[in-house]
């Protein structure tokens, strides 16, 4: 199996807001949850830190994350995995715990954070070396920028490690509209660009609106990514990318990581009544394959599973039971005829190649 770099999982999420020990093997979180009901995902869940290490990942992005946009304030109550709070400053502190979380890992010997160029080329080369013992690399993103209480505190969260933010996730935050919203980014949005741009922290364009999508494009003149993203010529949707917004990233040089969530890979899918019978892994290749051909290359596709977004295996491809059946792409790649060079560079290289040239030095 190749080494494989993930640009989107929530780990910490998972952790704090299901109760769950990423130190445990899966069956094991499974076994702990069998016959809860709060949640569809609840016994099927498909990686923790040792599937993570079991399926050869060095590095991912991994999330802090809490919504609180202007409507979040209406809602009637709080459920346990909910992201909703009902403002920044409760959003704020609920991020501050995921990153608290990560910080803990990283003390006892489980996670590395890595936030410059050297450290991830060192984290690399030792992993190269040990990946039997080596800890997880982690490059610290943020899912919806609410947590960012205002936009002159961006400087403080890069302080603490912050590399990557996205200014929206469902709905509509402060900043930005994201899924299932459309509009322009706020006033306060339009200087979190400009504040995100003088420390040089990394846009993920994953989850803007199309409004907001345009206007961020325009405005933001660093590093732009998109962490988890599918094609909507594939799969219709204001969740995935139209071909003209992949062709703008493209010429960005941003890489786009292929997500395998089920819903973002069929068509139609509607969320606990679809059956992950009627989509494979093969899907997620169809996308990859996409991106490639607007790209005449394969330089710009790679993964950002999301697969800790939520859900369990009732919302993943019907072949894939765990985190290490990702690695099944690399022969649906193979006999697609995708040359061993390219498949490096959609499990590792892509990312590699952005990240280096992305964080700071």
């Amino acid at each position: 199996m190749r080494p494989l770099i993930d640009a989107h999982l929530d780990l910490a999420w998972n952790a704090l807001s299901f109760n769950r020990d990423l130190l445990a093997s899966v069956a094991e979180v499974r076994a702990t949850e069998r016959g809860m009901t709060d949640e569809l995902a609840r016994g099927r869940g498909t990686l923790t830190l040792p599937e993570l290490r079991r399926a050869r990942v060095p590095v991912c992005l991994t999330t802090v994350m809490g919504r609180a946009g202007p409507e979040q304030s209406k809602l009637p109550t709080y459920r346990r995995t909910e992201l909703d709070y009902r403002n920044q400053a409760i959003a704020y502190a609920h991020a501050q715990g995921h990153l608290a979380y990560y910080r803990l890992l990283e003390q006892q010997g489980h996670l590395r954070f890595l936030t410059t160029a050297a450290e991830l080329r060192a984290h690399w080369d030792a992993w190269l070396r040990a990946p039997a013992t080596a800890p997880l690399g982690i490059i610290l993103s943020m899912e919806g920028a609410d947590p960012i209480v205002s936009p002159e505190q961006v400087e403080a969260w890069w302080g603490q490690g912050l590399r990557a933010v996205g200014p929206a996730h469902y709905g509509r935050s402060q900043y930005a509209h994201g899924t299932a919203t459309d509009g322009p980014l706020s006033e306060a949005g339009v200087r979190l660009l400009a504040a995100m741009d003088r420390v040089g922290m990394i846009l993920d364009a994953t989850h803007l609106s199309d409004q907001s999508f345009a206007q961020a494009l325009d405005l933001y003149r660093g590093p732009v990514l998109a962490s988890h993203h599918n094609c909507r010529a594939l799969v219709p949707g204001d969740r995935q990318f139209a071909d003209d917004q992949l062709r703008q990233l493209i010429r960005r040089g941003a890489v786009i990581g292929t997500a395998f969530d089920a819903w973002m890979l069929h068509p139609g899918w509607k969320r606990g009544v679809t059956s992950p019978a009627v989509v494979g892994i093969a899907a997620a290749a169809d996308h990859i394959d996409h991106i490639c051909q607007l790209a005449g290359n394969a330089r710009h596709c790679a993964i950002g599973t999301d697969l800790d977004g939520g859900y369990g295996t009732e919302q993943t491809p019907r072949d894939l039971d765990t985190y290490t059946d990702v690695h099944q792409l690399e022969a649906i790649l193979e006999r697609r005829g995708y040359a061993a060079a390219d498949i490096d560079a959609v499990f590792y290289g892509n990312w590699l190649r952005f990240l280096g040239d992305a964080l700071p030095r």
